[in-house]
């Protein structure tokens, strides 16, 4: 399996892999590959070019490969070099002369010098000088613009001139050379692979389409319990109006259970852009593949849903009307799928998708003819009756059950069967055809929704402008700088004082072996064992001053032993001696003097470089440092790491926007800088970075070091320069044992002689990296070849007594000193983590407009559609329907904003709790303090009033409700705390969840459940009293029954059936005007306890597992 976030794959070199797997199996002859060696080690690149160097040659290919610090025996494969600098081309031609090139220009390549990073650092104004080689002549700045010139003087450039000038012969073209297809194969191939590809990934995720088959029939199951047959009476209007109900909850639950596949479709679109520009496949295969195999889909979920219902609710006995209802759900089934694919292609992200999602729903709901009456919406709001399909698909289902026997009976007092006057009550056409109009209604759509689907495919490419738009309006006050190469401050390496002094300590670590559980696959292939050994008896020490290396083949266990000595693995067993300064090491003090350089650069995207510092100084450093020291030190921390540039650069998603990748991992590094540890470990900090972006970072990484810390790295395919500015080397083999253990020497000597001195062994070329050299020689197949084990050998060698001696000596503390202590666990107070929680958190709100802003739009637009539909529909109430109508209003927009909010408060709890498993670990905050600041109990209330009160002004004029102050502040009241529960809902449920696929498949189990027993589909007093219990812990019930009887329960007008309004809401509903204070004291007491589950999952619940 290939996998991603959520599900466990291949690691990040293999999918690099299998990236270049998938254009070399193609038929195309001309290939342009970007960094295809990241995460790669240089003997796995230097295989794969080779490979493609042996196909380029052999089919007579054109190849174009773009490498970030590529070895000088990988550099040496290519044919030719094309050197780009500042949009320039400053070198062209066979790779044989592009040194000779420069020599003329009086720059050479030291001996020891990769030619790739002299390329790189000769055109820089930083580095150029060192390479100046004309001593009686003295250095001038050449600038890109001066070599380009010169390229086209030096031969290599003459003859591409010459060559560029003759025009080509196309006699000498095969008729053959150029394609005349667009696609590869057929169009009905292309179809067949799409539906395989199609049928293939339902049968991966399977998991998801039978959790919401089986959510549907639990959601049936409830349902039925609700409208169950022996309650259900078929004797009045009224009791036609809960069936009425009934059937619209199954409309809506069909709806809702559609709306994964919005998240489905996004979460393909990145491999669908991808695959659609190399023509893989038109746009038409993808979209049609993805219809039609859900067509089966929908006939279970159908099934799931009628099956269950029809019998048990007790609709009409008539098994032509049973099966027309079961194709109904099918073809509404399919409608609600199209749909949702059309969002998500259109939204594309999921944020927006969303948002336009829940917009388009609550337009169908409140236009669906059941909320508000046909008869009842207004005329500048018809267009959206008859364009709803929802209306198509209620209208048809209510014709189906209501013109059946069940109903066919006259009523009192009535001319015409009951059916008829239930249909006629709800605005709906008595009339049989009608079934068949919704039945074509929803076909029509389905296909124009699919048509719609392959356009948005075909045409859109970048993100929808819109929430742009928003942050250019709203956020431009922030000035994003970017790093040039002309203005990075240089930073020396001599040894600098520090305004924050720190206490030097040394790691040693003696037989550390780690093992985790054995893997249930290695256990069904035979394997025996109960447990497998990651880490095998691996011994050493780092000190201060003392640059140490860990390295070792793809598997070998260096992030592992890296996670193991830093403590932060949360599960496997650990066994040996590890110890700080001679003292046995303690996880709670460690975690003060260390700090730990993640490999995936986690930060907050949404505050600056200089905040990002200031938020860690803050949380990290002892209680005694006072804020003018702190800022001090943060100051010499960037001059330290080179970041003074970049103080205002917001960081930013990686590969969306902010800081670089080379940028990112200096940040890294300074974060943990500003802890001022004494022991720092640094997992891949050149990974993913060109040489000279390489350099930087080990530049800053070096400074770090003469400061006197104590610094370890795991490093991938390193240059020779910047191998070569380590001090010692601690190599792993495959299965976690040691091979080498040991000072690197000067240029690499003492390495070099170690390894030469094993018999068999091959001799360094000259100018050949010994970090490459040394990973060859020392490979399994080099093992096998010789009939030598490594780890047996060290273990054999002076070097590993030398190394036993220097443990002994450095595990026996030093004579005055004494263990770490701490008088408390985290260097602040609760009160000052809480401060900075808050402040980092107000900090991402603001600029955050994705979330913040799109909500404050999206309730604007969702209150003037609510205001606009139910038009002073508050001062007229005189029939029973015209309350009905009021309700429905407060129902649509309470529903439809809470689920919003809900949904998207988890996308940033997501995000943020990845970055506090990090600052966790790294001792900054007790769980709780974060929990309360980013649960938003002080962030969340100022956007949420702001909303509330939007929401509340326009609606409340618009649709007319009784001007008086005490009846206004009711309304904001409840919709104040509605959407600050809703809101608390989706983060306590982000919380206890792994990921946000989750979160979202048990909020909207529970979002139907909450719908069922809102009191809207089916009043309290009609509800059975197995299920009455469920009403009075429905948040969503509550506040209906507050707002509600805040407007109305003390309305004494008299409506149609001759009783009061307050009379009317007390027989049917069940509502009382002196229960108002206590439905307001419920509310607020949801908000409170979904917080306090927030706070305590937050700090009890880990799903980091490494």
């Amino acid at each position: 399996m290939v996998g991603n976030e959520v599900v466990r794959g291949i690691s990040g070199g293999q999918k690099k892999r299998v990236t270049t797997g998938e254009m070399l199996v193609g038929p195309a002859r001309a290939l342009f590959m970007d960094e295809i060696s990241t995460g790669l080690d240089s003997s796995t690149t230097f295989q794969i070019v080779k490979s493609i160097r042996q196909s380029t040659h052999i089919l007579d290919a054109t190849t174009v490969i773009s490498l970030l610090q590529p070895a000088p025996e990988t550099f040496e494969l290519f044919d030719d070099i094309v050197l780009l600098s500042e949009g320039q081309i400053v070198y062209q031609g066979p790779r044989e002369h592009v040194v000779e090139f420069f020599e003329s220009m009086g720059f050479q390549c030291p001996k020891r010098k990769g030619v790739a990073d002299f390329l790189q650092e000769v055109t820089s104004k930083k580095d150029q000088e060192q390479y100046w080689s004309l001593k009686d002549r003295p250095y001038a700045f050449v600038t890109v613009k001066e070599f380009a010139e010169a390229f086209q003087s030096f031969h290599v450039g003459k003859s591409i001139g010459e060559e560029l000038a003759s025009p080509f012969d196309k006699s000498n073209s095969h008729p053959a050379a150029l394609a005349t297809e667009k696609y590869g194969v057929e169009r009905k191939q292309l179809f067949k692979a799409c539906v395989a590809r199609e049928v293939l990934l339902l049968r991966r995720k399977a998991f998801i389409f039978v959790f919401k088959i089986f959510q549907l029939f639990v959601m049936a199951v409830i349902g039925t319990s609700v409208f169950f047959r022996t309650k259900m009476h078929r004797d009045n209007v009224t009791d036609g109006g809960i069936y009425m109900g009934a059937l619209f909850f199954g409309v809506s639950s069909i709806l809702f259970n559609s709306m994964q596949e919005m998240f489905l479709v996004i979460a393909k679109l990145p491999v669908f852009y991808k695959q659609r520009d190399f023509l893989f496949y038109p746009s038409w295969a993808f979209s049609l593949s993805t219809w039609i195999v859900k067509i089966p889909f929908s006939f279970l979920e159908a099934a799931a849903l009628v099956f269950v219902t029809y019998y048990g609710i007790g609709y009409d006995h008539d098994v032509t009307r049973f099966i027309k209802q079961y194709f109904l759900a099918v073809i509404l089934s399919q409608m609600a799928f199209s749909l949702f694919r059309t969002i998500g292609a259109i939204g594309r992200e999921t944020t927006v998708a969303f948002t336009l999602g829940a917009f388009v729903l609550c337009v169908l709901f409140g236009l669906s003819g059941f909320v508000i009456s046909r008869d009842y919406i207004k005329k500048w709001w018809i267009w959206g009756y008859w364009a709803s399909p929802m209306m198509y698909g209620q209208n048809a289902i209510v014709v189906n059950e209501f013109l059946g026997k069940s109903w066919s009976h006259i009523g009192p007092n009535s001319t015409q069967s009951l059916g008829v006057e239930v249909l006629k009550a709800h605005g709906v056409f008595p009339h049989d055809y009608w079934y068949w109009i919704g039945v074509g209604g929803l076909i029509g759509y389905v296909c124009l929704f699919t048509i719609i689907f392959t356009i948005a495919l075909t045409f859109l490419r970048q993100f929808i402008f819109l929430l742009w738009f928003v942050k250019l309006l709203l956020f431009s006050y922030i000035v994003l700088k970017t790093e040039t190469e002309g203005n990075i401050t240089a930073s020396t390496s001599r040894k600098r004082g520090m305004v924050l002094p720190f206490q030097p300590h040394s790691l040693t670590f003696d037989q550390m072996t780690y093992s985790i559980d054995m893997p249930q696959e290695m256990t069904n292939r035979g394997v025996l064992e109960d447990r497998l050994v990651l880490i095998k008896g691996v011994s050493g020490s780092f000190r201060p001053g003392i640059l140490t290396a860990l390295m070792g083949v793809t598997g070998a266990g260096k992030t592992t032993l890296m996670d193991v000595l830093a403590g932060r693995k949360t599960g496997g067993k650990i066994e040996g001696d590890l110890r700080i300064s001679g003292y046995p090491k303690k996880q709670e003090t460690f975690a003060r003097v260390s700090g730990y350089c993640e490999q995936t650069d986690i930060h907050s995207p949404h505050v600056t470089v200089h905040e990002s510092l200031i938020y860690s100084a803050w949380l990290r450093l002892p209680v005694e440092v006072d804020v003018d020291t702190r800022m001090m030190f943060v100051e010499q921390v960037m001059e330290l790491v080179e970041l003074n540039d970049l103080r205002q650069a917001l960081v930013g998603l990686p590969g969306v926007n902010g800081l670089s990748t080379e940028q990112r991992k200096r940040l890294t590094i300074a974060v943990e800088l500003v802890a001022n540890p004494s022991i720092v470990f640094m997992d891949e900090p050149t990974s993913g970075l060109d040489a000279r972006a390489a350099a930087i970072v080990m530049r800053a990484v070096r400074n770090t070091v003469d400061t006197g810390r104590t610094v370890v790295c795991t490093i991938h395919q390193p240059s020779i320069d910047i191998f070569e500015s380590f001090d010692e080397l601690l190599l792993l083999k495959r299965g976690g044992q040691e091979i080498y253990v040991g000072p690197l020497g000067t240029h690499s000597s003492l390495l070099i002689d170690y390894f030469q001195g094993i018999k068999g062994v091959s001799k360094i070329k000259d100018g050949y990296n010994p970090a490459t050299w040394m990973m060859e020689v020392s490979c399994s197949a080099q093992e096998v070849a010789l009939g030598v084990d490594f780890a047996t050998l060290y273990k054999n060698s002076n070097l590993y007594e030398r190394n036993k001696e220097l443990i002994k000596e450095l595990s026996t503390p030093a004579s005055g000193s004494r263990d770490l202590y701490f008088p408390s666990k985290y260097p602040q107070s609760f009160a000052t983590q809480f401060g900075a929680c808050l402040w980092k958190q107000n900090l991402s709100y603001w600029r955050n407009p994705s979330y913040t802003a799109v909500n404050l739009l999206f309730t604007t637009i969702i209150a003037l559609m609510i205001g606009t539909m139910f038009w002073n529909l508050g001062q007229n109430v005189k029939k029973r329907q015209d309350l009905m109508n009021v309700m429905g209003s407060m129902y649509v927009s309470v529903y439809f904003l809470g689920v919003k909010n809900s949904s998207a408060v988890q996308a940033v709890v997501a995000i943020e709790r990845t970055i506090s498993y990090r600052e966790r670990a790294a001792g900054m905050y007790s769980a709780l303090s974060h929990a309360f600041a980013q649960l938003q109990v002080v962030i969340e209330i100022p956007y949420l009033f702001v909303q509330a009160t939007i929401y509340t002004i326009l609606t409340y004029a618009m649709i007319g409700y009784d001007w008086t102050a005490t009846k206004f502040l009711w309304q904001f009241f409840f919709m104040f705390f509605t959407l600050l529960y809703f809101t608390f809902y989706g983060m306590m449920v982000m919380a206890v969840s792994p990921n946000y696929p989750i979160a979202s498949l048990i909020a909207s189990t529970f979002y139907g459940l909450w719908n069922i027993f809102s009191g809207f589909l089916i009043p309290r007093t009609r509800i059975p009293i197995w299920w009455r219990w469920f009403y009075w812990v429905c948040p969503v019930a509550w506040t209906l029954y507050g707002s509600i009887v805040a407007q109305y329960g003390d309305v004494q007008n008299e409506i149609e059936s001759g009783e009061t309004v307050e009379e009317f809401l007390r027989s049917y509903m069940g509502f009382r005007h002196d229960f108002l204070g206590v439905a307001a004291t419920v509310v607020v007491c949801f908000g409170v306890f979904f917080a306090l589950v927030f706070a305590f999952s937050m700090k009890n619940i880990n799903y980091l597992k490494r």
